[in-house]
């Protein structure tokens, strides 16, 4: 038999008057006496015992009992048979709970206490398990937080479980009203703003979204879980975006009183639940298309490295082990962003006067470019392998636009201020919580995307490339057109690239056929300029 109380706020009288109302125990209801109350606990509890049947008695939130309420938990505990106790007790509360059962007058509860449990933050592999779990006891069957998701809900939520409910709840209602079918990065980001308005206070007004409530939700629950559909994302998802723009401590004192002897409690006490600085991590895929007015672009017909970009020069490289990338950081000014696109357009042989990100996007088609936007780590920008440019955050928590440049072994070329520094790799990450820009080149009729049923001479330029790639080619009739044979070989090639094989060339697609090209115009991450 178990007794939960959800409520600890309450006297001892109280206490045990919910006990006996949890246990189905008949008491006179105008009683104010203890006495009263523990004796008719304790007739039922012999009663139950007799019967074989174990009582548990579960208070959650425990730390917030009274001093007369904890003494009376402790009388609980005298509650036995000659050999048995009666009653086992759990308390389940915050670290606070520790706290209040160090106090000195509470000393005789805590020495009853035989097992103590201290629920630390999850791992990230055990975040997926939970997040799984969830989701299969709601009857989910696919896979609706990708793996980037998970890995920002870690990192937002500190591994600590109620962060991670109220987060992807709140992810799941976004990505329907947003008609996903998964739930990206980008998606956790904005959820997390909404759940944790202390830490999101600096989210760019109008940009979150129009929460659904009362039927809604209701009927979110039935589209999203029972009815749900299992469509990876894609290159799809991208095409879409270019068309609109983006792309415990458990100290759960509890006293299990469950061996023989006298006194055994057990405890279990939940993590503090510490929100994170949302407005340190950005994320979300974006595929920016053209639309906005903002800066020009000029491609002269120069090599690369006298085009806005700094060679690489040792001797010029900063100290950052006497000077600090947090202090370069600090010193930057207005004209960070700035600096940045400018170095990054200038690896592309490409002059560039945009001072933000709206502005560089919407000039980088008139060179052939496109902008991706996106969270994640290191690994997925070395799978991109394109110099991108990183928020790295500053004192005070200012994100600071850096270009990295290139990636040797275990160091980091950046760009500060238009100025060349090498730091460790390590130490970039520690000031980088996963949000990045980069560019990518269309293909020569500057199509974002192309899928199934399209005609125009960039299909005929991806056929080309596909068979450069994979040697393969279909027969086509129409080699302008994008027919199902084509539709199979994109598939091949995405599977092989370890991509979402759904048959449409976007954005991860044509960057994957250019690195295989290996094309001199490309600048290279992992190589700098390939010359």
């Amino acid at each position: 038999d178990v007794a939960l109380i959800l409520n600890p706020r309450v006297s001892a009288i109280e206490l045990l008057a919910s006990l006996c109302d949890e246990l189905g125990i008949d008491y006179a209801r105008d009683t104010d006496s203890i006495k009263l109350l523990t004796d008719v606990l304790n007739a039922h509890l012999l009663e139950t015992h007799a019967q074989g049947r174990r009582t548990v008695l579960i208070i959650d939130e425990a730390q917030n009992l009274d001093a007369d309420a904890l003494e009376q938990v402790r009388l609980l505990t005298n509650l036995e048979t000659t050999r048995e106790k009666l009653l086992q007790i759990v308390l389940i509360g915050q670290p606070e709970l520790r706290s209040l059962l160090a106090r000195e007058e509470l000393r005789q509860l805590s020495q009853r206490i035989t097992a103590r449990y201290h629920l630390e933050p999850i791992q990230r592999g055990e975040t997926a398990a939970y997040i799984r779990h969830r989701l299969q006891v709601c009857g989910a069957s696919g896979t609706i937080f990708n793996d980037a998701a998970i890995d920002m809900v870690q990192k937002l939520s500190g591994g600590v479980p109620r962060l991670i409910n109220v987060m992807c709840d709140r992810a799941m209602l976004g990505a329907y009203v947003e008609g996903e079918r998964k739930v990206d990065v980008a998606i956790i980001i904005r959820a997390a703003r909404e759940v944790l308005p202390e830490e999101g206070l600096d989210a760019p007004p109008g940009k979150g979204w129009v929460w659904l409530a009362g039927l809604v939700a209701a009927v979110f629950v039935v589209a999203f879980i029972i009815g749900y559909w299992p469509t990876p994302p894609s290159d799809t998802a991208l095409a879409r975006n270019t068309r609109g723009g983006t792309e415990g401590t458990a100290a759960s004192v509890g006293a299990t009183v469950t061996g023989k002897g006298a006194g055994n409690s057990e405890s279990v006490q939940s993590p503090e639940v510490t929100a994170p600085d949302i407005s340190r991590v950005a994320g979300g895929e974006v595929n920016r298309s053209p639309g906005q007015p903002g800066a020009s672009l000029s491609v002269p017909g120069v090599a690369k490295s006298a085009v806005g970009v700094m060679p690489v020069d040792a001797a010029r490289l900063s100290d950052v082990e006497s000077k600090g990338l947090e202090q370069q950081l600090a010193a930057t000014g207005p004209n960070a962003a700035a600096n940045a696109w400018s170095g990054l357009f200038g690896l592309w042989g490409v002059q560039s006067d945009a001072i933000s990100d709206a502005q560089a996007c919407a000039a980088a088609p008139a060179a052939g470019l496109r902008c991706l936007q996106g969270g994640g780590s290191r690994t997925v920008l070395q799978y991109y392998d394109r110099p991108a440019i990183l928020l790295l955050v500053g004192p005070g928590g200012r994100r600071v636009p850096v270009l990295l440049q290139e990636i040797r072994g275990n160091h980091a070329l950046l760009q500060i201020a238009g100025r060349p520094v090498d730091v460790p790799v390590e130490t970039m990450e520690r000031h980088w919580f996963g949000e990045y820009r980069l560019l990518w080149k269309t293909p020569p009729g500057g199509s974002a995307v192309l899928r199934p049923g399209d005609r125009n001479t960039d299909v005929q330029w991806l056929r080309e490339k596909l068979k450069q790639a994979t040697g393969l080619t279909s027969i086509a009739p129409d080699p302008l057109f994008f027919d199902e044979g084509l539709k199979t070989l994109v598939q091949d090639f995405q599977r092989s690239r370890e991509l979402d094989a759904d048959g449409v060339a976007g954005a991860r697609t044509f960057i994957h056929l250019n690195n295989l090209s290996r094309q001199p115009t490309v600048p290279r991450l992992g190589t700098g300029m390939v010359r």
